[in-house]
């Protein structure tokens, strides 16, 4: 066998590591010499090593993070969507300017606080600042879009204006000077909470992910999906399902997923006879549950941590039901749409066995327990995907096929790199909205006229909150989306008597539901990009099977019990109610009743309407719900047998 090749995608330029052009190698060794100092840097600071007497004081680590990841993001990410793989000239300017000005503001770190240079700078600090601004906005062009570009302008630049605003709009006016001071020197914009997450928390998950897959953990468990279900009615579909929610648990990455999973699930599930938009909408849904499904979930979940100041492991427990009752549904359709077409599993023969496949894969779940632990247990968020990836690293090196390599360890630094810039351009771009809105005052104001206006009608609040964050999550990450309302709407339904995880929740839920619904879709397009499907009917067909994330955040803002807050005997009943409701809804849309068979349109609509009625909170309601699904059930199997004695 030849050499080792290792593509490295989405890099302007880049094939493989073993490219010959200059320019290229180049860039790629800056890149890899950037982003391993970010990666030292961070873990100095995680574990206080004090590595060369050199330990950053005061907000002079996220300067230093910023300018490493701003510098790797203007080297990785095309400057036109139009010439995706050209190299232009002025990234190494730009580079070296986000390298000076964050180096410059982070040895100054101390005299920033101490001397409040927020309010009055010397000419270099104000010189460096607006420097800074204007490639942070760059950054944010290039990772997040225009759309977010032109959000980060608007509501950036909101000091400047915000005198001139009416009503509940107005806000404190600042000079443009004092704008720029207090976006970069101050310490709720770039280096808001937005990059102090990034900073304390999401780095180190973004090396595990990594780590994950440079082991080929991504084919452990995609392998261990297909041993325990691929023989099962419509097993392919499963497997996707199974293997792409533990993929996306400990990735907390949608499309990452999909492109990882995808081309072994797809063609899988088209061999048995699921048609290529269903088996890409499939995909589609339960990568989109990554961002749902801990322990890791994504960066979302780490900033909603810091936004409601509780442990991230608060989080972790709150999203567990939500996110398995997700999966559950998944499960469901895909079964019932086999049962209804007579598809069948894979053959015995092409199924893992389930013992030899453990003891090969005794690394990724050692490393999954560790991180579960340390971070459950311990409570040491920030610190237990290192100890979890160390654990990885060491115990796959017993095997050739799972070593790390030179090739491997290169290509590993330099996904984890690029990861972290996207990042860092993101959120240091969304740090200017935060700003913005914070600065000026506007931000409170908006929530309590919201509350005002609603007249403390909570279902009204909710679905405005719904559909904002539905249209936010088209134009913005998920991310972005939710530190924005996270900021808007969540204070607003919290003062109107919910529980604050559960609020918070419902934003993420909505937002991210974009990846799934057309026209933007993002998840669904890549999958049918991979199934060769239409992008729009793939769309929908995610839009239908993905529909339980419509419907469950209604019913954990309602009844928190579904994120843990309550007795055992409350938490116990609303699951038991809520799976019974997801059975009949998904039944009625899959046509399929477990027992019965197939039915017509108009016990399909009874059904729907018995799962309805069982979700609402009320005893009455679902009891109501509960015997209309009895009803229809009784129905359908005297029908039935009227027509078997008709038939003999």
């Amino acid at each position: 066998m030849g050499p080792e090749k290792t593509t490295i995608a989405a890099v302007p330029g880049w094939q493989s590591t073993n490219t010959t052009a200059p320019g290229q190698a180049l860039t790629r060794a800056i890149v890899m010499v950037l982003g391993g100092l970010g990666i030292v840097m961070a873990i100095n600071q995680q574990f206080l090593l004090n590595l060369f007497g050199f330990q950053p004081l005061g907000n002079a680590y996220l300067y230093y993070l910023i300018g490493i990841f701003l510098a790797v993001a203007f080297l990785t990410l095309p400057a036109s969507p139009k010439h995706p793989h050209r190299l232009w000239w002025f990234n190494p300017v730009l580079a070296a300017a986000a390298l000076v000005s964050a180096g410059w503001l982070g040895m100054h770190g101390l005299d920033i606080i101490q001397k409040g240079w927020e309010y009055d700078a010397p000419a270099m600090a104000d010189i460096m600042a607006s420097v800074l601004i204007v490639l942070v906005l760059e950054g944010v062009r290039r990772a997040g879009g225009p759309v977010l570009l032109v959000t980060a302008l608007i509501f950036g630049s909101y000091p400047l204006y915000a005198g001139y605003m009416p009503g509940f709009l107005w806000g404190t006016e600042f000079s443009l000077l004092g704008t720029v001071r207090s976006h970069v020197l101050g310490v709720e914009s770039i280096i808001g909470i937005p990059m102090q997450v990034v900073a304390e928390l999401v780095i180190g998950f973004v090396i595990f992910g990594s780590v994950l897959v440079a082991t080929k953990g991504s084919d452990f468990f995609m392998e261990l999906a297909s041993a325990l279900l691929g023989h099962r009615r419509g097993g392919p579909a499963k497997v996707a399902v199974m293997g792409s929610g533990i993929l996306g648990s400990l990735s907390g990455s949608v499309i990452s997923n999909i492109l990882t999973s995808a081309p072994f699930s797809v063609p899988t599930m088209r061999r048995i006879g699921y048609p290529a938009h269903y088996a890409a909408a499939i995909e589609a849904c339960a990568s989109t549950g990554a961002t749902l499904m801990p322990p890791v979930m994504g960066t979302v979940a780490f900033v909603m941590a810091s936004f409601l100041g509780v442990q991230y492991s608060s989080i972790v427990i709150a999203a567990v039901i939500p996110a398995l009752l997700f999966y559950i549904a998944l499960l469901f359709q895909v079964d019932m749409y086999a049962a209804r077409r007579g598809l069948q599993g894979l053959p015995r023969s092409e199924i893992p066995r389930i013992l030899p496949l453990l003891k090969s894969g005794w690394p990724y779940l050692l490393s999954l327990a560790v991180l579960i632990f340390v971070l459950m247990v311990l409570r040491m968020e920030s610190r237990s995907p290192y100890y979890a990836s160390a654990v990885m690293l060491v115990a796959t090196a017993f095997r050739k096929e799972t070593r790390m390599t030179l090739g491997r360890a290169k290509a590993l630094l330099l996904d984890v790199s690029k990861n972290i810039a996207n990042l860092v351009a993101v959120l240091a771009g969304i740090g200017l909205v935060v700003g913005g809105l914070s600065y000026t005052g506007v931000a409170g104001a908006f929530s309590r006229e919201l509350l005002l206006y609603a007249g403390g009608n909570t279902a009204l609040m909710l679905i405005a909150g719904a559909v904002t964050s539905f249209v936010l999550g088209m134009g913005m990450t998920v991310t972005a989306c939710y530190i924005f309302l996270s900021i808007l709407l969540a204070p607003a339904l919290v003062q109107a008597g919910l529980n604050p995880i559960a609020s918070h929740l419902f934003i993420l839920y909505w937002g991210m539901l974009s990846y799934i619904t057309p026209p933007v879709a993002l998840a669904a397009i890549t999958a049918a990009n991979v199934a060769g499907s239409k992008p729009m009917q793939t769309g929908f067909y995610a839009m239908r099977l993905g529909m339980p994330l419509f419907v469950i955040p209604f019913i954990f803002v309602y009844d928190p019990a579904l994120i843990m807050e309550g007795t055992w005997l409350q938490i116990l009943e609303r699951v038991a109610l809520t799976l019974v409701a997801i059975w009949a809804i998904t039944s009625a849309f899959e046509a399929w009743i477990y027992k019965v068979g197939k039915v017509g349109i108009l016990s399909r609509i009874a059904f729907a309407l018995g799962g309805a009625l069982i979700l609402f909170p009320e005893l009455i309601t679902s009891l109501v719900g509960a015997g209309v699904l009895v009803a229809v059930i009784a129905a359908n199997l005297g029908l039935g047998r009227r027509r078997a004695v008709a038939k003999a």
